[in-house]
């Protein structure tokens, strides 16, 4: 048995995930309807899925993949939407996850004729049912293609609850002007939710500086392209903007070669606050303690590194000067 203040650095020396798995860390990066094992959503669907295997490595690939493979599942089986909400957080719950923020597409009841009342409950029993101890802070999510009425008519219908607690934008990052957004980012500022979203992925670095000052963010999603720009890590380093960041999401988008050679290493060095997340298990297959013993393992961190890291997740989001003037 390791001792409780040896515990993460005992884990990571001795390589038994099971042992890492035990230690309290955060997933602040997660797709709720994509967050489980691909084994427990084909044990509910009754059918294998296509592993994802991206060619050119690009978002289009990807929802190419959900479209074929995973859009049936939830329109054709029974309890789908259930019994995918409940996978996501039975893998948190294995993985040591003790905070949890998660999003859930503020389109997605639209899309598949499910009112917000349900997918709230839904939310709220699988939360309370599988993994109570969890610090669940769940996430309205829009797509960045949509139209800014649509996300407006989409979300409002969720707000009524005072459930979600922060936003977040994703898909193709340059389908529109991240300022296009900046109303809707700032009355979910005024209503006290927390701001972030998906930039820096496919984009350049100066895309993760204007995100930033255009939305007010409180933390960015991936953002690795800012590893090529030394002042852009010198800017979120002095404005304390964290990056919720996912290894394993970014190798097998073909923006990484490996775990060795990941920018999360440029980015720690520049002194910008970085996270380790999981982006989408579903398509990815690796949780959080996996990436933290692979980059250990690789020799990217020091245990004493990666417990910085992960820590990060735990501490409170910190709070940077952008988000008051905002």
């Amino acid at each position: 048995m390791i001792t409780k203040e040896y515990g993460f650095l005992g884990a990571l020396h001795s390589g038994r995930i099971k042992e890492i798995r035990s230690i309290p860390k955060a997933d602040l990066h997660n797709h709720c309807l994509m967050g489980g094992r691909k084994s427990d959503i084909e044990k509910f669907a009754g059918k294998k899925l296509a592993f994802f295997h991206p060619v050119a490595g690009n978002i289009q690939e990807l929802d190419q993949w959900i479209e074929k493979e995973y859009r049936p599942v939830l329109e054709n089986f029974p309890d789908a939407f259930e019994n995918a909400v409940g996978a996501a957080f039975l893998q948190a719950k294995r993985d040591g996850v003790t905070i949890l923020e998660s999003s859930i597409d503020s389109g997605y009841g639209t899309a598949f004729r499910i009112p917000p009342e349900k997918i709230v409950a839904t939310l709220k029993r699988a939360h309370q049912t599988i993994a109570p101890d969890i610090d669940f802070r769940p996430e309205l999510g829009f797509i960045r293609g949509q139209s800014i009425r649509s996300v407006m008519v989409n979300m409002e219908p969720f707000l009524d609850f005072n459930f979600f607690k922060s936003i977040d934008l994703y898909d193709d990052e340059l389908s529109q002007p991240i300022r296009n957004f900046r109303e809707i980012y700032r009355f979910a500022k005024s209503i006290g939710m927390k701001c972030k979203a998906h930039v820096g992925e496919f984009g350049t670095a100066d895309a993760v500086k204007e995100a930033v000052e255009e939305l007010g963010l409180d933390a960015v999603q991936h953002g690795i392209a800012a590893a090529t720009s030394p002042s852009v890590m010198k800017w979120l380093a002095s404005h304390q903007v964290r990056l919720n960041i996912c290894p394993a999401s970014n190798i097998r988008m073909k923006l990484a070669r490996s775990y060795k050679t990941h920018p999360i290493r440029i980015l720690f060095d520049h002194g910008v606050k970085v996270t380790i997340n999981t982006d989408d298990v579903l398509l990815f297959g690796q949780g959080t303690s996996e990436q933290y013993l692979k980059l250990f393992n690789a020799g990217v961190f020091s245990g004493d590194e990666l417990d910085i890291i992960r820590k990060n997740g735990l501490d409170p989001e910190p709070e940077n000067n952008l988000s008051k003037t905002f």
